[in-house]
């Protein structure tokens, strides 16, 4: 199993509009620095899944009948806007796979195009995706919003972004078994009070060390944690990674 983390930024990006922070101006003369929405792709055998559709170039990334389906953790605009554009496609359907969730994104659900939303995932709910497995995971968030553990080629990777810690089930479930690699929220340094919608290192940091997993890589990353890391990226246990735009795992 490959995945590939398309974009690693929260709603912001990195650089921020307006904003000379030393992380934003190193991101506009570098553009490896820089973070666009968040999104992976992750591919087993001949299946090749989106996880979210924030970018607004998806169809000039992804060729017609080159996608198998859409994994989309949840409908704020960050994560699903490609999806405005992607649905005026012709001659072909893309499964969305994601959570129950009736406000859906703007009119998305009232006039899909080829993007077929028929399907939502229960919570805890696994699918078999040709030699690729996906379950479901409830995440906390300001709407509703799923993760998803991915299991193929003998490796398992969890995927949980837009959240601050995770609901007791989720956790639980994580721990029965080891995982090969959480990619976990974390868009904030620590913070001196507890985060609401968001993992913020300190936060980031205790999930890892309670899922235990063999690799941990944080995504979701924003401008104030990039210009933190600036300074304190030595403070990272080294089994923790800040994730960039088309890191392959």
């Amino acid at each position: 199993m490959r995945l590939t983390l398309l974009g690693t930024g929260d709603a912001r990006q990195v650089p921020v509009y307006g904003c000379d922070c030393a992380a934003c101006h190193a991101a506009r003369h570098d553009e490896r620095l820089r973070r666009r929405p968040c999104c992976a792709l992750v591919e087993v055998g001949e299946q090749r899944w989106l996880i979210d559709s924030g970018l607004t170039d998806l169809t000039e990334r992804f060729p017609p009948r080159s996608l198998s389906g859409i994994l989309q953790t949840h409908y704020h605009a960050d994560h699903a806007q490609g999806l405005l554009h992607l649905r005026w496609g012709q001659g072909l359907v893309i499964p969305v796979h994601g959570p129950a969730d009736p406000e859906g994104l703007a009119d998305l659900y009232k006039h899909p195009g080829i993007l077929d939303f028929s399907r939502p995932f229960m919570p805890f709910e696994s699918r078999a995706l040709g030699d690729l497995q996906v379950t479901a995971l409830p995440l906390l968030h300001s709407r509703p919003t799923l993760g998803y553990l991915l299991e193929g080629g003998g490796r398992r990777i969890a995927y949980l972004t837009d959240t601050v810690g995770l609901p007791h089930d989720t956790q639980t479930f994580l721990q029965r078994e080891a995982l090969d690699v959480l990619i976990l929220d974390c868009s904030m340094p620590p913070q001196p009070h507890a985060p609401r919608n968001h993992n913020d290192l300190t936060l980031a940091l205790k999930t890892i060390d309670e899922l235990k997993p063999g690799q941990a890589v944080l995504t979701h990353v924003g401008h104030t944690l990039d210009a933190w890391l600036m300074e304190h990226a030595e403070d990272l246990p080294e089994h923790v990674r800040v994730a960039r735009d088309a890191m392959k795992v």
